[in-house]
């Protein structure tokens, strides 16, 4: 599975441009106070992990949807066939040299 973060691309179409102005926007339509290294890491760098809030008032913001934020491709991962082993051979036992096994 792949994730990409989309928040600069989808910023950039509703022409907005900076983190700045991202900011400004986050306090004004969704009420949500970020500080400047907060806004400034989110559009420059992919977050590891967002809060649901925050995401919501991202597309607030904007006034887009979290498709338009993050992409998901969930291809299944090829993974490499594991090669068969052949079975270990078993110790020779006595009978197996043509002994008979003494009487119980």
């Amino acid at each position: 599975m792949n994730i990409k973060w989309k928040l600069r691309i989808a910023a950039a179409q509703r022409e907005v441009w900076t983190g700045a102005q991202l900011r400004r926007l986050l306090a004004e339509k969704a009420g949500l106070e970020l500080s400047s290294a907060s806004v400034s890491a989110l559009f420059t760098k992919e977050p590891s992990q967002v809060k649901m809030s925050t995401l919501a008032a991202l597309c607030t913001a904007l006034e887009c949807t979290p498709n338009d934020l993050i992409e998901v491709d969930t291809t299944p991962v090829q993974r490499p066939a594991t090669p068969v082993q052949p079975a270990a051979e078993l110790p020779r036992t006595a009978s197996a040299r043509g002994r008979s096994m003494p009487p119980i």
